[in-house]
């Protein structure tokens, strides 16, 4: 896997001819076959389905507790929301798994807390899958591979064992420059009491303490329900921004920008161009106003706590437009 800088942040993926028998991309192809999945049958994880469903059907109950929170408990949920989106995207997927910028200690130690808070598996397990999800698109190697259809690459993925190939491909890729920053380490380590007191024990208590909310409306709200739509969202890029969408900078690959995913995910909708250029900080070409983990991580930079923001040129992306886009944009 290639990258500016580092031979771990993904600059590029193994294409495929995903899943419709288009013409394979002029910029070459390493293209793996999907069709092995008909014949390979993963074992199912009853233990995530029950879980996933209680899940669920509690975000549901706890839409109807809506109108009887108090409105500072409502601001506090989507505070909460916030915070989980950035643990994942400015923290799992642009810094540690892209390297797509440099944090100072303070701001990685938030964005660990964050991403316990998102409580989406720890920062080492969420980056090796996420590098094997850009190496392997779309082939029986990806995690949440598309082709299987929108249920598998939304959640399905989570309902089964890996697929072989995930794991065999996986061990292939480098991961030491994870393992050498001591606060992946320090989360990895302590991960489950840190999700127990991130995304439950601190957003339940906080409502209760502090303006006297209903212990059971601070739960649902601020843990339960906050938790699920943030799976959601997150889910949303893996299956919605794999199908849904123009192509402005690489027709021979699935992604697509989704503004809907944009929305919802703090501007990871920007799918197209984010697989076409791994290594920018901003997951979007500069001047697409709506993205803001990109400006939390410009605040972040004002203030000193981030540096090496890596852009890929305006003359890089030009080109690659017209070479092979869609010309949708």
């Amino acid at each position: 896997m290639s990258g500016p800088g580092a031979s771990c942040a993904v600059d590029g993926e193994t294409r495929s001819p995903f899943c419709d028998g288009r013409e394979e991309s002029p910029l070459g192809s390493k293209a793996e076959s999907s069709e092995g999945s008909a014949r390979y049958r993963q074992q199912i994880v009853w233990r995530n389905v029950v879980l996933m469903t209680l899940l669920h059907v509690g975000a549901v109950y706890s839409l109807c507790l809506i109108p009887k929170a108090q409105l500072l408990t409502l601001i506090w949920a989507y505070l909460c929301f916030l915070m989980t989106a950035l643990g994942v995207t400015a923290g799992a997927h642009r810094l540690w798994s892209h390297r797509s910028y440099k944090a100072k200690l303070p701001l990685r130690m938030f964005l660990a807390a964050a991403n316990s808070m998102a409580f989406q598996n720890d920062i080492f397990e969420w980056c090796r899958d996420h590098r094997v999800h850009h190496k392997y698109s779309e082939t029986d190697a990806d995690p949440h591979n598309a082709c299987r259809g929108f249920f598998f690459s939304h959640i399905g993925w989570l309902f089964v064992r890996k697929h072989r190939d995930v794991i065999e491909k996986g061990r292939k890729l480098d991961f030491t420059d994870l393992l050498d920053d001591p606060v992946v380490r320090f989360q990895r380590k302590y991960y489950k009491s840190s999700v127990v007191l991130m995304c439950f024990v601190i957003p339940t208590l906080v409502p209760w303490y502090i303006w006297g909310e209903s212990l059971w409306n601070s739960y649902f709200l601020a843990s339960i329900l906050r938790y699920t739509v943030s799976l959601n969202v997150t889910w949303l890029v893996n299956s919605a921004a794999h199908m849904y969408g123009n192509r402005p900078y690489d027709k021979y690959i699935s992604p697509r920008q989704n503004a809907f995913v944009t929305l919802g995910a703090i501007g990871e909708g920007f799918h197209n161009y984010h697989h076409t250029f791994p290594f920018d900080y901003s997951a979007s070409e500069l001047g697409l106003k709506f993205n803001p983990t990109t400006w939390f991580i410009d605040f972040m930079f004002w203030l000193g706590l981030v540096t090496d923001r890596k852009q890929a040129p305006k003359e890089m992306i030009l080109a690659r437009k017209e070479r092979t886009g869609d010309g949708s944009a």
